[in-house]
């Protein structure tokens, strides 16, 4: 296809890997971001397979694997010590794993490889309005953008713009959200797994090494605390003291880490919402990542989803005669993969963050076995990689890029060391 004048709203990752794939195949591109002084921010989270994937065509592999944390297995217990997941990647391929990243550095990682980002990205830009047909933005200060041949809505779950496309089929928020933050890793042992601890759903308490970033080696551990939306305020106004004595009693063991929470402005609120839309196109505008697609954390995909839009957003304008044609394969193909996660993550979500006690009850009992059976065995690692396809199909993970992952490490490892 010709090249094409495309402007990509928001600078988040599905923004930033559209921008990196659509300058490299040579078309005009341009990004209006709402926050003044875009920047390396946020906690972390666990780049699966399949996101990896992405990145290693991007040629950004190498720059992952020195700055993130390999992590093999997946471990959930109670306090008690009952385990209810576990979870290891070589049960699918011995040569598989995730890797925890910070935030930030896959923010810098990204915004370095796009050349466009000192002179085409337009911060403190709030575009509040799309015009479909003519391709023309309309930001917060009134002033007008484009025309456009392409506009890419990548803002985000809480997305404005995605009501331009359709209304959306769900479109909830998730009454339970989280508090978040990044801690010294320190001498925590477990440097290669995510682990979580569960009271009933009501609580849950992870910790994810998600390594340094660009400017500051530090490894760190990803902590979040699960908390239902409505008890964020109460949470502040109670101090932290009662909550590090409730947090030391369930996971005593983590204590060296939680002494890096040090007051309640350390840690952030998460809220996630459930959006499914009708349409991900209309006209010369297409929708990317959470604006396409949220859905609640609970499987670690979010990331993950957000790249492969943007790759196979670039893969269909690069093979399509038509702009609509290529909108129609990239809706096409996204969808097919993404739905089942959507379906999921709305089940899995009060299995491990609500009110239903006699749900988390049957979750200890249960999944820990389901995980253990052949065909669980086989789906959950399929939806936990990334590569669950609809129901029975499969994403698949090139060789080329399996045998890399074993020298990838190797050099993350020398990396470090030096």
């Amino acid at each position: 296809m010709k090249q094409l004048r495309i402007a990509i709203v928001g600078y988040g990752t599905a923004g930033q890997a559209a921008a990196v794939w659509l300058t490299r195949d040579g078309h005009d591109v341009c990004v209006f971001e709402r926050v003044p002084e875009p920047g390396p921010v946020g906690a972390g989270f666990l780049l699966q397979p399949s996101g990896l994937q992405v990145l290693w065509r991007m040629g950004l592999l190498p720059s992952v694997m020195a700055h993130g944390a390999r992590v093999d297995r997946l471990f959930g217990d109670t306090p008690c010590g009952r385990p209810v997941m576990d979870m290891r990647y070589a049960g699918m391929e011995p040569r598989l794993f995730g890797v925890g990243l910070q935030r930030g550095a896959l923010f810098s990682i990204l915004d370095a490889a796009w050349p466009g980002h000192a002179s085409a990205l337009h911060a403190d830009r709030d575009i509040v309005d799309v015009d479909d047909q003519a391709g023309l933005l309309r930001d917060a200060r009134g002033e007008v953008h484009g025309p456009f041949d392409l506009v890419v809505v990548a803002d985000g779950a809480a997305s404005r713009l995605r009501g331009a496309i359709s209304a959306p089929r769900v479109d909830k928020p998730y009454p339970w959200g989280a508090l978040w933050c990044l801690l010294p890793a320190g001498k925590w042992p477990h440097v290669a797994e995510l682990r979580q601890r569960y009271v009933a759903a009501r609580k849950m308490i992870g910790l994810l090494p998600v390594g340094g970033r660009p400017g500051d080696p530090t490894r760190r551990l990803s902590f979040f605390w699960s908390l239902h939306t409505s008890a964020f305020e109460q949470w502040e106004a109670d101090g932290l003291a009662p909550w590090m004595d409730e947090l030391h009693s369930l996971w005593p063991e983590a204590r060296d880490v939680f002494a890096g929470i040090t007051g309640p402005g350390q840690l952030a609120r998460a809220r996630y919402r459930d959006t499914v839309m009708r349409q991900w196109h209309r006209g010369r505008v297409v929708l990317m990542g959470d604006a396409a697609h949220s859905m609640s954390p609970q499987l670690g995909q979010g990331v993950n989803m957000a790249l492969l839009d943007a790759e196979a957003l670039a893969g269909a304008l690069r093979e399509s005669a038509s702009i609509g044609a290529a909108l129609q394969a990239y809706q096409r193909e996204r969808r097919a993969h993404v739905w089942m996660y959507q379906l999921w993550s709305r089940w899995l979500t009060p299995v491990f963050q609500s009110d239903l006690d006699a749900v988390a009850k049957m979750r200890d009992l249960a999944f820990l076995p389901m995980g253990r059976l052949p065909g669980g065995r086989g789906q959950m690692l399929r939806v936990l990689t990334g590569t669950q396809r609809g129901l029975l199909g499969r994403l698949g993970l090139e060789e080329e890029f399996v045998e890399t992952l074993g020298p990838a490490v190797l050099a993350a490892a020398v990396s470090q060391e030096g």
